[in-house]
């Protein structure tokens, strides 16, 4: 488990606000980074073009990310494949994610925190991630987030761009592995022929996904999983 940030206040802005949103939560392969942004209120990240990463181009994403680490202090928390089937021997996923984001609103010491909801139930969630921070906070988690919280959109990018990087290095150690989410033909493919190669899936793979155990089934590496 790591953690990374720029805690240091740009200027002497007083950060009022953060937003929290998480890239990776789904995927088979590579880990889910979740990332925060602060800022004094919302306008000044409204005033960059934020919005939510999954509509932007890449150059786009890279192009703000790099506006928002200029002049706005973020935190981010990234949990490994082998992170993530570790904990899931102890809680969901959802837990999981809720401790990442109270881990990241947390480190950037706002009062406010803004969240993209991780659960069916916004206000549930919001009580779970403020029980974790360890600190007076004021929680508002909300579905869609990512499209209506210019803070919770700014994270998203830092989320995606940060992650995006980790995948690309995956790539260039193994070769193609198409975005590494289970509906994807490409990751299944590749998945399918290192089990079959190693006997084992490779480190970057979640193994608690029922996705690998069954590739490992079909495959006959069983024993050996």
């Amino acid at each position: 488990m790591s953690a990374f940030n720029n805690p240091e206040r740009a200027g002497t802005r007083v950060r009022n606000i953060c937003g929290v949103d998480e890239a990776g939560k789904g995927p088979v392969l590579g880990p889910m980074v979740v990332a925060g942004v602060a800022c004094s209120d919302l306008d000044e990240l409204a005033g960059l073009g934020v919005m939510d990463s999954k509509v932007l181009t890449a150059k786009r994403r890279e192009a703000l990310f790099d506006l928002i680490k200029k002049d706005f202090p973020y935190a981010v928390v990234i949990r490994t494949a082998s992170d993530i089937d570790t904990l899931r021997s102890e809680m969901t996923m959802n837990t999981i994610t809720a401790r990442a984001h109270a881990e990241v609103v947390a480190t950037l010491d706002c009062p406010v925190a803004w969240l993209d909801a991780c659960d069916v139930n916004e206000d549930r969630y919001g009580r779970t991630v403020a029980g974790y921070i360890g600190k007076p906070c004021q929680v508002i988690a909300k579905h869609k987030a990512d499209r209506t919280c210019p803070a919770v959109s700014a994270a998203s990018i830092v989320a995606k761009v940060i992650r995006d990087g980790l995948v690309d290095s995956y790539k260039e150690e193994y070769g193609e592995i198409g975005s590494g989410y289970p509906a994807d033909p490409v990751t299944i493919g590749f998945l399918t022929r290192y089990i079959k190669e190693h006997g084992a899936p490779p480190p970057i793979a979640r193994r608690s996904w029922a996705t690998v155990k069954n590739l490992m089934n079909n495959t006959g590496q069983k024993k050996l999983f």
